[in-house]
């Protein structure tokens, strides 16, 4: 019997952690069956690609970085229109890029939006990756709709959308309006936990695939060892965007520091300094940056921003959270945590060092959280995760892929 070849796959994506993150290990995986994988990203994230396998394929990118995070605006337009402008200023690069070396299947994160267009000029099958919340039904009409019916309306949201329309017209797909580019894939893979999913019982399973958490042993980024001593363990981290929140840092050191039994790791990314937190006890310690898996398997508790990967982490260490979102989709999984019985929620601008305390005592002591958060673990090991995935992604390749183990 002649073994089939390996495929050609072309992944996309931003430069962006919670946008490269959940794929890595997926594209990990395929590497490992024996395809080629080329990856297109910004030189910041490519020697995080190639760890993988992967070749990164890199591009010039003009869209906000986590150097500026400020720069995303305030507005609903401001957020959206950056990524329009990018896909106009990468789509060129990314088409010279592949030139005679054309993929037999694009994988591309949600944000991606050159990669669907040059699916169509290929004329390859596509595979959306969508590392947050997807559509159920119902979505347009109860969620979308009154959310962008203003900026419709305003004269910049009308020249957004003539713009974006012209472009999807230039490249042979005038059918397919702005709104359903991202929205309304053929074919999806969810990379969080149907427990993060609202309306999970809405979803499209036909398009909609949820795979769980895809994270690998993330060896690569080291290993955090639990203190001698440390009774209990709390992480404290906002991710890597939105960290400008010294007060909050402070209150969590009052709450937390000299607390017996307790040990505290603080991440507080790279825009607050250890000084601006004042004198710090023993029993804590402030880093920029941590392993964050590594410490959330040997952790009690976990303050978190309630970013997508930050959130599936906790749920699949089976760690009780307090959430305290700071932007986009955060608002929302710090809703759904506290609906599954696993997290409380606070605002980061207003708790206090006692509210603080309280809600992460109170979580830890309840064994009905940690009943939850059992069950949970076991939902998402059922999922799938990276073996899921990589057979999905397969399966879409037909006849031409490897013979499995």
């Amino acid at each position: 019997m002649t073994e089939p070849q390996p495929a050609h796959i072309a992944m996309f994506s931003i430069a962006a952690p919670g946008h490269v993150n959940p794929s890595l290990d997926v594209i990990r995986e395929l590497v490992a069956r024996g395809h080629r994988v080329s990856y297109a990203i910004p030189g910041a994230f490519a020697e995080r690609v190639a760890a993988t396998g992967a070749t990164p394929v890199v591009y010039d990118s003009v869209l906000p970085t986590e150097e500026d995070p400020d720069a995303w605006g305030t507005e609903l337009i401001d957020n959206i229109e950056p990524f329009l402008r990018d896909a106009i200023h990468v789509l060129p690069q990314l088409a010279a890029a592949f030139a005679g070396d054309e993929p037999d299947l694009v994988l591309h994160d949600i944000t991606s939006y050159p990669a669907p267009v040059l699916a169509h000029r290929w004329g390859v099958p596509a595979i959306s990756l969508w590392p947050n919340l997807v559509p159920w039904e119902g979505y347009a009409e109860e969620v979308a709709e009154p959310m962008f019916a203003e900026l419709k309306q305003s004269e910049r949201g009308k020249a957004y959308y003539a713009r974006f329309q012209g472009w999807l017209e230039d490249h042979g797909l005038a059918h397919v309006h702005p709104d359903r580019l991202v929205s309304s894939p053929r074919k999806a893979l969810v990379l969080i936990p149907r427990a993060l999913q609202p309306q999970a019982d809405r979803v499209d399973s036909s398009v909609f695939t949820f795979v769980g958490a895809c994270q690998g042993d993330r060896a690569d980024q080291g290993e955090w060892q639990r203190p001698a001593g440390a009774e209990k363990v709390l992480l404290v981290s906002l991710g890597s965007a939105f960290t400008k929140q010294p007060g909050f840092y402070r209150e969590c050191v009052k709450a937390f520091g000299e607390l017996p039994g307790w040990h505290m790791v603080l991440q507080i990314g790279r825009y607050v300094s250890a000084a601006e937190l004042g004198p710090l006890p023993a029993n804590v310690e402030v880093h920029s940056w941590v392993p964050q898996l590594s410490v959330l398997r040997q952790a009690d508790a976990f303050i978190t921003h309630a970013g997508a990967g930050g959130s599936q982490e906790g749920l699949a260490t089976g760690t009780p959270m307090v959430a305290v979102p700071q932007a986009v989709d955060q608002f929302g999984n710090a809703d759904m945590l506290v609906e599954q019985g696993v997290a409380r929620r606070m605002d980061s601008g207003t708790a206090t060092a006692d509210e603080l305390r309280e809600a992460v005592l109170g979580l830890v002591s309840d064994p009905e959280v940690a009943r939850r958060l059992q069950e949970i673990r076991a939902e998402m090991a059922g999922e799938g995760g990276t073996r899921a995935a990589a057979d999905l992604i397969e399966s879409e390749l037909g006849s031409r892929t490897p013979a499995r183990p």
